[in-house]
């Protein structure tokens, strides 16, 4: 009544040994390195903003950024973590734009906030301690300038 199937199944095809795949452990690692290297790149961008905005002289308490060595520091902690999960292959940095408004930094804060929010939760769901105190602590601190923007502005 019906014609005997002729050809290979779909199924059997997708399962041939050929066809790299990769661990789970493997797939969490590859998307923390990922967003933490869209972090890293956030942040870059605002150090890059908080040392223009220091204009050069480190003696005026008004003109200096309190949060560009910050930023640094934790630029560099966000590095050795994406090179620590990509085998020891530290990540490009991009070059920091030039736009200067208020608004893209606000903009730029929120990014990082939310990458970090991100990057957390892949962490946590790899088990990686380091990467979870690390994106925590990011949070934290891209969070609490746009607290302080909505105080003022209440």
């Amino acid at each position: 009544m019906y014609e005997p199937i002729r050809t290979k199944s779909v199924h059997t095809m997708a399962a041939a040994p050929e066809v790299p795949h990769r661990s789970r452990e493997e797939e969490l690692d590859i998307r923390l390195a990922g967003q933490l290297t869209a972090l890293l790149t956030v942040t870059d961008e605002l150090h890059a903003r908080a040392t223009r905005a220091a204009g050069g002289t480190p003696d005026d308490p008004a003109a200096a950024a309190p949060d560009g060595a910050a930023l640094a520091a934790a630029a560099e902690r966000i590095a050795e973590q994406v090179a620590r999960l990509s085998g020891g292959h530290y990540p490009l940095r991009a070059e920091p734009s030039d736009d200067s408004s208020p608004s893209r930094t606000e903009a730029l804060q929120r990014r990082a906030h939310t990458l970090a929010g991100n990057a957390l939760a892949v962490a946590t769901s790899r088990g990686d301690a380091a990467a979870m105190a690390l994106t925590a602590e990011r949070m934290e601190a891209h969070a609490a300038p746009l607290r302080d923007r909505d105080l003022a502005t209440a």
